[in-house]
């Protein structure tokens, strides 16, 4: 039987970091993909999405710590490119976008909302001051989400230094769009951009709405290849240090004995590893799920929140003709039928990737579904698919004649052909050649989770009620969505190496390298 320092389950961005982190740091990793498919597959050599995906983490302390101690950055640079305009906010009768030069923002800003001008003024002169600070504390080497009283004890200390955090410390965190009149529109452009890029379903915390706001305006970069690219910089780092990665697999089951995990089962569950840490970017109660028989002590499971997925972003993704896009449709845009609610409200990607027939983009069209029923989920997938793209052509009236195909990978409904005289339907099992799938694909949550910590940016402790198991996925830092998941996946690679006094001191004397280079 094989044995593995550390079994990761689980491909996502945090998962796949904190696998690189510990296999630059001489553990013996073990990646499986838990049946985690690609952002791409096609249909008749036609390129589809089945996520959306932004580098939102790319200016972020989290991410470039990574990239410093996996010594990538120069390299992982020359990768990325900006995006000009970073984002665009679709609204009836109003289009405005953010272009990262000042001078031509300020123009957009006298063009579209003039009454507010001096007001969003202050508020960007704010979100710089706190994301300044929020670099400063991110950079720090400390424990996010932390769990004992030490780890408190830092990352509190760290924390005091963060702008509209008061409430937490037991002051008053102050409202971030309080000097914008009630219901204007230029709310709903911060509002919408927060919403969609965290992984928390409920009320965001001014300090939050700072954050993941500012993700998209200070200086946005991109990968062409997206989420698929990103995957495989990681996976080549794990296997570059001597890690092996099998997404295609996944542990069927946990074993354990005395309370602490000793291994894997993978298919069959006769095809065992011996193993000593676990991480998972799933749940804890999936990973529980995975160790049954086992049952974790009452009081452990007191311990832990209530995680409820309470929205599901759902995908549509379409390949149109460019003649059929307005020419100044950028990368990342937001359309909002209904301002100031964001019911309905659809995140729009536009992407050119490489396999894409020439000209034409691929759109990947993404809106939330909330409801706490499965019937009601249900119903609401039934026609979510007609109703995104109806949006869309509301809002881009031109498209809908120069549609080639649309498909969503979670509605179950056979992928729509325009490429004839009429709509065809062609049956999902055709697509399972090309990397699509038959059955409705899952939803990725937002979720919801009481009680939560740190102020409402976490959610679930990183040490699951399982023995040498851990949490880095969504649930961890949900508020600050892919950001919180690298901070988790330093914080967990951080515990784990601590458990070795030599690895521990082999890291201390690699970074002091960095430094002094």
């Amino acid at each position: 039987m094989k044995h593995y320092d550390v079994v990761v389950l689980g491909a996502g961005v945090s998962a796949l970091a904190a696998a690189a982190l510990l296999s630059r740091r001489s553990w013996r990793v073990l990646v499986l993909g838990q049946g985690r498919k690609p952002a791409r597959y096609s249909f008749d050599g036609l390129p589809l999405a089945r996520r959306a995906f932004t580098l939102l983490s790319g200016a972020s302390p989290a991410f470039s710590r990574v990239l410093v101690e996996l010594a990538q950055s120069q390299t992982f640079r020359r990768r990325v490119r900006n995006v000009d305009p970073m984002l665009q906010v679709l609204m009836p009768g109003r289009r405005i976008e953010m272009p990262p030069a000042t001078e031509l923002f300020a123009r957009e800003v006298d063009r579209e909302f003039p009454e507010v001008r001096r007001v969003v003024d202050e508020l960007y002169a704010e979100l710089a001051k706190t994301n300044a600070a929020a670099d400063a504390v991110f950079e720090r080497d400390v424990t996010w989400p932390p769990g004992g009283f030490w780890e408190r004890r830092e990352t509190l200390r760290a924390m005091a230094r963060l702008p509209h955090f008061g409430a937490h410390l037991g002051g008053e965190a102050r409202p971030l769009l309080a000097e914008f009149p009630r219901e204007h529109p230029y709310r709903t452009v911060v509002d919408v951009t927060a919403r969609f890029s965290s992984d928390h379903a409920g009320e965001l915390s001014p300090f939050a709405v700072a954050r993941l706001h500012g993700a998209w305006t200070r200086g946005l970069s991109c990968l062409d290849g997206g989420e698929d690219e990103l995957t495989d910089f990681f996976v080549e780092r794990v296997r570059a240090h001597g890690g092996e990665v099998e997404l295609g697999e996944r542990a069927e089951k946990v074993l354990v004995r005395s309370g602490r995990v000793t291994g894997i089962a993978l298919g069959d569950e006769t095809d065992k590893a011996g193993v000593q840490f676990v991480v998972t970017d799933g749940t804890a109660t999936s990973l529980l799920e995975l160790a049954q028989p086992y049952e974790a002590p009452r009081r452990a499971l007191a311990s832990l929140p209530v995680v409820t997925p309470r929205a599901r972003r759902f995908v549509v993704s379409m390949l149109v003709r460019d003649e059929g896009l307005p020419v100044a449709l950028g990368e990342e845009s937001f359309i909002v039928p209904r301002p100031p609610s964001l019911s309905g409200a659809i995140h729009l990607q536009r992407t050119t990737p490489r396999d894409a027939p020439k000209g034409t983009s691929v759109l990947v069209a993404e809106t939330l579904l909330e409801s706490d029923e499965p019937r009601e989920m249900d119903e609401a997938l039934e026609t979510a698919r007609q109703r995104v793209m109806n949006v869309v052509g509301a809002f881009l009236p031109f498209f809908e004649r120069h549609l080639l195909v649309a498909d969503s990978p979670h509605d179950g409904l056979p992928l729509w052909d325009f490429r004839g005289d009429a709509r065809a339907l062609v049956d999902r099992s055709v697509l399972r050649r090309s990397g699509g799938a038959v059955e409705p694909e899952a939803m990725q949550a937002q979720y919801e989770i009481e009680p939560s910590s740190l102020g409402g940016l976490a959610g679930e402790m990183l040490r699951a009620p399982l023995g040498n198991a851990f949490v880095v996925g969504r649930s961890a830092m949900p508020a600050l969505g892919q950001e919180g998941e690298l901070l988790a996946a330093w914080s967990v690679a951080r515990i784990i190496t601590r458990t070795d006094r030599k690895k521990e001191r082999m890291r201390r004397e690699m970074w002091s390298k960095v430094e002094l280079g």
